[in-house]
């Protein structure tokens, strides 16, 4: 018998609408292929230690900054654990900190990840942005397949599902 292409799914969430669609798409695949799903938000602290350097963020800033990134992590991990649930898909959920490739990265090793799902670029971004850079690296970088969700439909897969 063949080896399923995945079983173990990691989901790089930010909080964009885009993330949110990555995390839908998932918990439909998750429920689909019964596949184990990780939600990971990263707290960038590798760019606001950047900011901090160059002096654009004073410490008092850097420390707030962060305390909020967190909080909107929590907020943001708590919804999809939410949107998981009424579709009756067990989730994980983890707040990391540090480069967000990086840390995304090492959630795939850890976890033994077959799929990174990303949310697709918004139409507003700008392609240098910290989020994109992000894409990037991990679409390079990793070690297993990564797909980026540009689903329009999602929302209403989501409510049919």
């Amino acid at each position: 018998m063949i080896k399923p292409l995945f079983s173990n799914i990691v989901v790089m969430l930010t909080g964009t609408d885009a993330s949110i669609m990555a995390a839908k798409y998932a918990i439909l695949m998750a429920k689909a292929y019964r596949c184990r799903l990780s939600m990971v938000y990263v707290v960038d602290t590798a760019t606001i230690r950047q900011l901090t350097m160059s002096k654009i963020f004073i410490e008092e800033e850097s420390r707030e900054y962060e305390r909020s990134l967190e909080a909107n992590g929590t907020r943001y991990l708590a919804f999809v654990e939410e949107l998981a649930h009424a579709k009756g898909v067990p989730i994980e959920r983890e707040i990391r900190r540090g480069a967000i490739y990086t840390e995304i990265l090492k959630v795939a090793d850890e976890k033994k990840a077959d799929l990174i799902l990303l949310g697709g670029w918004e139409k507003d971004r700008n392609a240098r942005d910290i989020i994109s850079h992000a894409h990037r690296e991990i679409m390079v970088s990793a070690k297993c397949s990564v797909v980026l969700v540009k689903e329009p439909t999602i929302d209403q897969l989501f409510k049919q599902a």
